[in-house]
């Protein structure tokens, strides 16, 4: 079931121009994407496609791999062809290996311009690009600012962080180049909140919004999260790289998650359940842990309530696909649509309940083949 849009549920996302990441759009009216960057040797072909693999099947949109030698650039073809999802090379000071990258088919170059020398050097570089069909992407972060920068503001602020990327972005434009996405990233999630809500209002080009390097799994999330949901929550960013010190895979589940709690995008088996406490009838915690993972592979948007007693039970289970709360006895309801449908005992909930989804997950799937069909 879906809830009804509600005023104060919606969010009115910034109007900016819109890019192509290989075969993917970002900004406009495009969905925001996911995306997500690998942390093995990119020389190591073999192992980067096998990461690479699994974030494409925890549902990442775009990719992102380091460049920083031209082992990695050698090795980048290959990548490029294995994958699914578009390849952004992520490229620092040297041009040659951004050349490099686009001639081996990356999507996107993320590079600042006036980081790579003199002036020829970045007319190359933006010629590659244009002629292998690359985007760009400015990539400013308070780590690294300009000295010049650095002296002119005493230390990494908003401002500094806003100044950077146009004056970069300038550097694109000059060369008559537009294809480019910005990001103005810091740790300080108060600072990467302010550059960002600084250079939205200076200039219509496609965001990329991120906390870096923000942490292990859970303290990560939680930054992330805070930091990245000011943003969503007031129509800011085009597509979201969570920075987790943590397996790229859950770097694409936590944005993922981002997305659903704010009604951005759905992909998935959305699940509400309760803490628990004395009332629960079941053990919802063990019992969530387990449905989670074994609903792991369902991609339709669907929504599951769990719920362990019948104080918020039924009230919940009216508002998801499919409910179930607790009851006494060892005897539980579940809910179809919002209504009532059958009880259940202790025994196979989970299987039950996985059965349930799967079917539900299904038929959804069976209706938007056949309106495919019919368009």
């Amino acid at each position: 079931m879906t809830a009804a849009i509600r005023p104060w549920r919606q969010i009115q996302r910034r109007k900016c121009r819109q890019i192509m990441v290989g075969k993917v759009p970002v900004g406009g009216d495009a969905p925001i994407t996911v995306q997500t960057m690998t942390n093995t040797v990119t020389a190591d072909a073999k192992a980067t496609i096998e990461q690479i693999r699994r974030v494409e099947e925890a549902g990442a949109d775009i990719v992102r791999v380091s460049c920083p030698d031209v082992e990695s650039t050698a090795a980048l073809r290959e990548i490029v062809r294995a994958a699914t999802i578009p390849v952004v090379a992520d490229i620092h000071f040297h041009y040659k290996r951004a050349i490099e990258a686009a001639e081996a088919g990356a999507a996107c170059l993320r590079i600042n311009p006036g980081n790579i020398g003199s002036a020829d050097r970045v007319r190359e570089v933006v010629q590659a690009a244009k002629d292998h069909g690359c985007s760009i992407r400015i990539g400013v972060n308070a780590g690294s600012l300009e000295q010049d920068l650095l002296e002119k503001y005493g230390e990494p602020c908003p401002e500094a962080l806003v100044e950077s990327a146009l004056d970069h972005a300038r550097i694109l434009e000059d060369h008559d180049f537009r294809e480019f996405k910005i990001s103005v990233k810091a740790s300080d999630v108060f600072l990467a909140v302010a550059a960002y809500q600084g250079l939205a209002e200076a200039c219509d080009y496609p965001l990329h919004i991120g906390i870096t390097e923000a942490g292990g799994l859970r303290a990560g999330t939680v930054k992330s999260s805070i930091g990245l949901g000011m943003l969503l929550w007031g129509g800011i960013g085009d597509t979201i790289r969570v920075s987790l010190s943590a397996d790229p895979v859950e770097e694409v589940k936590v944005g993922y998650e981002m997305l659903k709690s704010l009604g951005l995008r759905r992909r998935g088996v959305t699940v509400i359940s309760c803490p628990s406490c004395a009332r629960q009838q079941f053990d919802v915690i063990k019992t969530v842990e387990v449905l989670e993972d074994r609903l792991s592979h369902i991609t339709t948007p669907l929504s599951v309530s769990v719920i362990g007693c019948v104080v918020n039970g039924p009230g919940e289970a009216t508002m998801t696909d499919i409910g179930f709360t607790g009851g006494g006895k060892g005897t539980h309801q579940v809910y179809l649509g919002g209504v009532p449908a059958h009880r259940l005992k202790d025994e196979g909930i989970v299987d039950h309940l996985v059965k349930l989804v799967e079917a539900k997950a299904a038929e959804i799937e069976r209706a938007k083949a056949a309106e495919a069909v019919v368009a």
